[in-house]
């Protein structure tokens, strides 16, 4: 493929896509009812990062693109996955502190 060639897509795999980015959808609407305890917050993501990948594959034609721009999508996945790590490291680990000491603002008296 040249460089100035253009991959079309056909209409139908588009719809495919739209459909399946309805079920996924529904499928998270449905999981966000279902109490999974600490799993609820890993499994939307899960969810999500599946239909950002669909969306960036399809939509964005990476799928159809040339080595280097797949290896940016994957150094873009590599960064959001970084965050999404030290994001859920953050939420896992706030109940090892001890709460804040906000006994004296308990009995503060207000000035007005």
């Amino acid at each position: 493929m040249s460089q100035h060639e253009h991959h079309i897509v056909p209409l139908n795999i588009y719809f495919r896509v739209f459909a399946l980015l309805l079920i996924m959808t529904g499928l998270t609407v449905a999981v966000a009812f279902i109490d999974l305890g600490w799993a609820n917050t890993p499994v939307a993501l899960a969810i999500a990062l599946f239909k950002a990948t669909i969306v960036i594959l399809f939509f964005m034609h990476v799928r159809y693109n040339t080595p280097v721009m797949w290896l940016f999508a994957a150094a873009g996945f590599f960064w959001l996955l970084i965050l999404l790590v030290l994001t859920m490291q953050d939420y896992a680990t706030r109940s090892w502190e001890s709460p804040p000491p906000v006994e004296f603002l308990k009995n503060a008296t207000v000035p007005f």
